[in-house]
């Protein structure tokens, strides 16, 4: 794939437009020395390639700069829409609001969100920004499909600006019940601005319960099953559908990869490089608080403790990707993980063999995959997580049938990788006695769990999940236009 880019003319319609804080491309330098966009990986932009390519596709984000305007251009087939952000909007709009007052307070207020009006209203100005992008992009009719928590005003912006659009929201995170919820001051606007959705996509079935209940108790809206609908003095006179739709990964692209010889050699040079334990558990996370990160590393510091485990049996590799290292609560997160790796190594290590390997870095997909298969237990286990897209690209990556998924039962994939062996973090006795049993469990039993994990994801891929959602979306749309051919009535 080139690194080729073509300025496109503003103002053109599509059919098809997908909004996200990022666009899908990152900055790269080019060898001669200009500056370049290269396709970003994620499974958002593998999902919808095929969508866009088979319509006229845009897709309205930011584009990774600061204070920097650009053009509109085309990139690897899809019509790129810059939004622009100044520092003063990072820091209220992204920093502030959206990662300092909604992530904790969405993710159960682990650690405590903070309410700035001064925030607020710089989020509500840049989804109005995103909002009035994606009004001069779509086509009169467009199917639109707004993206994750930094853009929860976006839907009822525009279906006050073009109520002819098709608007489907996702949420890749949890959404909290209603006793949580109820902390935050712009509660209402929060919910009335996903509420202008036609569908608004969850991860899981409690997260679009937990919506629902919100706007009954919250706003003026009535709900009946998964449907909701706003009084008859409401501004907006939309149907609202919330139903859970977990996402997934590019199953046949991961195992496609864990074929590979040159990854498989990878793997067993890890193993060899690591003094060939007996066991190699796998945590890989971003460095987020979320995580349970600490919760994870101090059961295997007492495993250690306790002989349960021994330096030169397992080794623990943890990979902890850089994340929002400019805010308060991740630079203490990152000191206390490294202290608690510290006091681990200092009392478990040899000089032949080493219980921990620390690595606080990104690593490209095939590096992940021999990760992965070099790995005999994977530890999954967050406090809170939407989905946890890890946990199934482990169970993809080992078609051999070894392995074994350690996993939180508060993430979104337990819902759906029943056979992993399921762990409450908080429980550190209960999540020592689980690492023990993952340890221990015979080959057999490993390729039994493997297997139909696996059938589950090879039919339920990402291109599945997007094509799923985007059916419901049409069929809405296409049931509300039969009931009333104006939207506005």
């Amino acid at each position: 794939m080139g690194n080729e880019l073509t300025v496109a003319s503003e103002n053109n319609s599509y059919d098809f437009v997908v909004v996200a804080n990022r666009l899908p491309v990152d900055r790269i330098t080019l060898p001669d020395g200009t500056q370049g966009f290269q396709r970003a990986p994620g499974g958002l932009v593998t999902a919808l390639e095929p969508v866009m390519a088979a319509s006229e596709g845009a897709w309205v984000g930011w584009h990774g700069g600061i204070d920097e305007e650009l053009a509109e251009f085309d990139k690897d087939d899809i019509h790129l829409v810059p939004v622009p952000l100044s520092e003063q909007d990072l820091n209220l709009y992204y920093e502030g609001f959206s990662n300092s007052t909604l992530w904790p307070l969405y993710h159960d207020v682990i650690v405590p969100p903070e309410y700035h009006r001064t925030w607020w209203d710089r989020y509500k100005k840049i989804n109005q920004r995103f909002a009035d992008a994606v009004a001069r992009t779509a086509a009169q009719h467009a199917t639109v499909w707004v993206h994750d928590y930094q853009l929860q005003l976006v839907p009822q912006m525009l279906r006050l600006a073009r109520p002819d659009l098709k608007i489907g929201f996702f949420l890749h995170i949890p959404f909290p019940a209603a006793s949580l919820f109820s902390q935050l001051p712009w509660r209402t606007q929060i919910l009335e601005g996903l509420a202008g959705a036609d569908l608004v996509g969850f991860q899981r079935e409690t997260d679009a319960s937990n919506f629902l209940r919100c706007l009954r108790r919250f706003t003026d809206y009535s709900t009946k099953g998964h449907e909701a609908t706003p009084s008859a003095t409401h501004g907006i006179q939309n149907l609202c559908r919330a139903e859970a739709h977990p996402i997934s990964i590019d199953t046949q692209e991961i195992a496609k990869l864990s074929r590979d010889p040159q990854i498989i050699a990878r793997a067993a040079q890890i193993r060899l490089e690591l003094g060939n334990p007996n066991t190699i558990m796998l945590g890989v996370d971003r460095l987020d608080y979320t995580k349970g990160i600490r919760h994870r590393l101090k059961a295997y510091g007492e495993l250690l403790n306790d002989q349960s485990l021994r330096a030169g049996d397992v080794c623990l590799i943890q990979v902890a990707s850089p994340s929002r290292e400019n805010v308060g609560s991740y630079m203490e997160l990152r000191d206390q993980v490294e202290l608690m790796v510290g006091q681990i190594t200092g009392q478990h290590d040899t000089l032949s063999h080493t219980t921990l390997r620390y690595l606080h870095h990104s690593y490209p997909l095939r590096e992940m995959i021999a990760l992965y298969l070099a790995a005999d237990v994977l530890l999954v286990t967050a406090l809170r997580d939407g989905m946890n897209l890890v946990a199934k690209e482990y169970v993809a990556s080992h078609q051999d049938g070894r392995g074994v998924l350690v996993l939180s039962e508060y993430t979104g994939a337990a819902d759906q990788l029943t056979q992993a062996v399921l762990v409450n973090p908080h429980d550190i006795d209960g999540m020592k006695a689980k690492i023990i049993e993952a340890v221990h469990m015979d080959q057999n039993e490993q390729a039994r769990r493997m297997r139909r994990m696996n059938r589950h994801l090879l039919e339920n891929d990402v291109t599945s999940w997007s094509a799923h959602f985007l059916a419901e979306l049409a069929e809405i749309n296409s049931r509300a236009n039969q009931i009333s051919p104006s939207p506005t009535h």
